[in-house]
């Protein structure tokens, strides 16, 4: 379970910084609170610095500095509230979450990235159930996996959700890696249940960061790799025309991230962005909402 592996690896972090923390505190003859202070922002300084200089390198020369500095001060404040605050912490399983708003809408189907949870989506996820949307958050274990092994997740969250609403089709929303799980997800068992397909950020076309991956997901995900060529070549315009896709040119992990379209779908820019700021930046989420909107079962 990817909460557990992350609890751990934070442990260990914890463990680390304090520990260097304490030998610069008792070795420069500081006050502890010196230490703590230390303790408290060197991560964040590492994790800046670290997001900086990938979204250069993924910006291939078409450097716009405020868009690249606001999105990697931004990637590196929701990064830290993902991975530290978020998904170490999910310690129930997903269930569908019924809508709160006064008017019924079509259910949502959220499907996370590569080394994500479902906890990835909980803004996304009170502000769609507020519009009237019941959502089912999945998880897509295991972590490092075949993107078609998750079509069974997927799957299982259509079912609960035309079960609970009590209709014939829902809406999917993916990020990153959650986007080709969706299209993966449509290969097995068909578009008939799907009105709708909203990615952010996801991989259409592969990525160049982990040329040399070795998990399957990984793979599959290396840039225009012969699992993504199968993929688009057994979907039609019919199955292209429910996708909807917003990009951030400004994304470190999946680029070069104006390749990242299909075939005659036009993609919503979002500029001055990061890769997992996509799952919570408010006009991100107000985006899904108007595509989810125009989406009936």
């Amino acid at each position: 379970m990817l909460a557990r592996m992350l609890r751990k690896i934070l442990l260990l972090q914890a463990a680390f910084f304090a520990m260097g923390s304490a030998a610069v505190t008792w070795l420069a003859g500081w006050p502890m609170w010196a230490g703590l202070v230390i303790f408290a922002v060197l991560p964040l300084v590492l994790v800046a610095i670290w997001m900086l200089k990938s979204t250069i390198h993924a910006s291939q020369g078409q450097a716009h500095w405020p868009s690249i500095i606001r999105a990697s001060l931004g990637e590196s404040f929701w990064a830290y509230r993902f991975f530290v605050t978020r998904l170490p912490w999910a310690w129930r399983a997903p269930q569908l979450q019924p809508a709160m708003g006064s008017q019924a809408r079509i259910g949502v189907v959220l499907v996370h990235g590569f080394v994500c949870n479902h906890r990835v989506w909980d803004d996304m996820a009170q502000r769609l159930r507020a519009r009237g949307h019941a959502v089912f958050a999945v998880d897509l274990e295991p972590v490092f996996a075949s993107i078609d092994d998750y079509a069974a997740a997927i799957e299982h969250a259509v079912q609960s959700l035309c079960k609970h609403t009590g209709v014939q089709e829902v809406a999917l929303v993916g990020h990153s890696m959650g986007g080709l799980a969706i299209r993966a997800w449509m290969r097995a068992h068909g578009t008939a249940r799907a009105a709708l397909a909203v990615t952010l950020g996801t991989p259409h076309q592969g990525t160049q960061v982990a040329p040399h991956a070795r998990a399957p997901n990984g793979k599959q995900m290396v840039w225009q790799s012969a699992w993504l060529a199968a993929l688009a070549a057994g979907e039609n315009a019919a199955t292209r025309n429910l996708f909807r896709i917003a990009i951030t040119p400004q994304d470190a992990i999946v680029f070069p991230q104006r390749e990242q379209v299909l075939p005659g779908v036009v993609p919503q820019v979002f500029d001055g962005m990061g890769h997992v700021q996509l799952c919570s930046n408010p006009h991100v989420m107000d985006w899904v909402a108007e595509q989810l909107a125009g989406a009936h079962a």
